[in-house]
């Protein structure tokens, strides 16, 4: 153990000396908020825009529209027609892409240090001059279809997941595919897309993260020059979801094509709001890295190695987030063995921990994985930027970021055992299994049989 710690005071002595790397903020007149990361370990820079807009900001009827807009984003301007912008960002030796979330969407370039003039005029340009045009709309909602087929409809654990989220939030926006609901997605318009780009992309709903190898002072230069003369938006008041508490489990059974049987359960849980006075979930995140944090965390040893009644396990939990969390434990059967048995033996393991807690071996090893982890993550500019972005779409702010690791490294033994009976209790769970159909009409592979996640 006193190996394991010391591990821990050489890795927080790295992560300090990277916190420690300049971050520099400022707001423009338009409410854009800029924030820089300095790193000039390489000659490369990292251009990300946040819009705090993602899919719980949807309302029903018109799912998906958050997702659809990020596509429709890279079909051109006035200035910049459709398929320039990532041609120019290619041209420039660069790379680009987007993603949607339930709680933001967000746009990435990178490129050498000497291009971030070029995508930030890109960028600025797309942020008000985007042209929406109904053949644009026509032909990407079809791809946003297929896509949705492809990476929904057809895979097993992919459905799986939605129809839980479906049950297990009865009022929260987090009950709806960020991709969107099919019928939903059949009877979206351009209008829509116009309306969402029109209330939600606008300076002051949107947060510029800058990291490489740039001096702040020019980055803030660079931003109101390009982005200073957008006009600020009024944003329309959004909707504050309190889910209501389950009254007792759920179950559900979703029938798909697939080779095994899966059992996921999900236990409603709490999020961070006060990152330097919460405790719970920094011992909900410590709980899920004893149960799965690797080849020796308990869930693999003792159900996978020992025990053989499962040929994988899995766990997790995200505190960060704009809604409510879970905190999920998943598991597919053996050959032989059925989901019973495996839910069985995801429940013993969770009785046996809040009966003896867990040893202060475990508690340090999990420590380390944490600290190690976010030390290697940081060894990437782009993680960097990242990290800042999210932080500030969900409104806790970068300058969380040390203040989170800090409270990992101090949560104790007894807050993991106290945090698992809280919150691991039947009146907060979900429980969904996959029973698996014949795949394109051939007979059902037989169980044990080795799959992807």
């Amino acid at each position: 153990m006193k190996a394991c710690l010391f591990c821990i005071a050489l890795l927080l002595a790295g992560l300090h000396t990277a916190v420690q790397a300049e971050v520099f903020e400022r707001t423009l007149a338009n409410g854009l908020k800029v924030i820089v990361k300095e790193d000039r370990r390489a000659p490369v820079v990292v251009q990300q825009i946040w819009y705090r807009a993602g899919s719980m900001d949807e309302r029903t009827g018109v799912t998906g529209i958050a997702h659809v807009l990020e596509h429709l984003m890279f079909k051109g301007t006035h200035s910049v027609p459709a398929g320039e912008f990532s041609k120019r960002i290619s041209a420039a030796g660069g790379r680009e892409n987007a993603f949607t979330s339930y709680d933001y969407t967000a746009y990435f370039q990178q490129l050498h240090k000497s291009k971030l003039p070029l995508a930030m005029k890109l960028e600025a340009d797309r942020m008000r001059n985007l042209n929406l045009t109904a053949a644009d709309f026509a032909r990407e909602i079809r791809v946003v279809m297929e896509e949705r087929r492809l990476r929904t409809d057809d895979e097993a654990h992919a459905l799986l997941y939605e129809k839980m989220m479906a049950t297990i939030y009865q009022q929260h926006p987090y009950r709806h595919p960020v991709i969107g609901w099919m019928s939903d997605l059949e009877s979206l318009t351009v209008g829509d897309a116009k309306a969402w780009y029109d209330r939600w992309y606008a300076p002051n709903n949107a947060t510029l993260v800058i990291a490489g190898d740039v001096k702040a002072d020019e980055v803030f230069a660079l931003a109101q020059q390009h982005y200073g003369a957008i006009a600020r938006r009024a944003l329309a008041p959004r909707r504050v979801f309190i889910e209501p508490k389950q009254a007792g489990i759920k179950r559900m059974v979703v029938k798909a094509p697939a080779e095994l049987p899966h059992l996921v359960m999900s236990y409603h849980s709490p999020t961070l709001q006060d990152p330097a006075q919460d405790w719970k979930p920094y011992a909900l995140q410590i709980l899920a890295g004893v149960l799965d944090g690797n080849e020796s965390a308990r869930l693999n040893k003792h159900l996978v190695r020992e025990q053989q009644v499962a040929s994988g396990t899995g766990a997790g939990y995200d505190s960060a987030s704009r809604g409510p969390s879970l905190f999920t434990l998943e598991a597919t059967p053996s050959e032989g063995r059925t989901v019973n048995d495996v839910e069985t033996a995801l429940r013993q393991e969770i009785a046996q921990l809040v009966k003896d807690g867990v040893s202060e071996e475990e508690l340090q090893r999990v420590k380390a994985q944490v600290t190690a982890g976010e030390v290697y993550k940081r060894d990437s500019v782009f993680y960097q930027a990242m990290q800042i972005g999210q932080m500030e779409s969900i409104s806790l702010g970068h300058r969380a970021i040390p203040v989170m690791l800090k409270k990992l490294q101090a949560v104790t033994a007894e807050q993991v055992r106290q945090v698992a009976k809280e919150f691991l209790q039947d009146d907060n769970l979900t429980i969904a299994v996959l029973d698996p159909q014949p795949l394109s009409g051939k007979p059902k592979a037989p169980q044990g049989v080795p799959h992807a996640h």
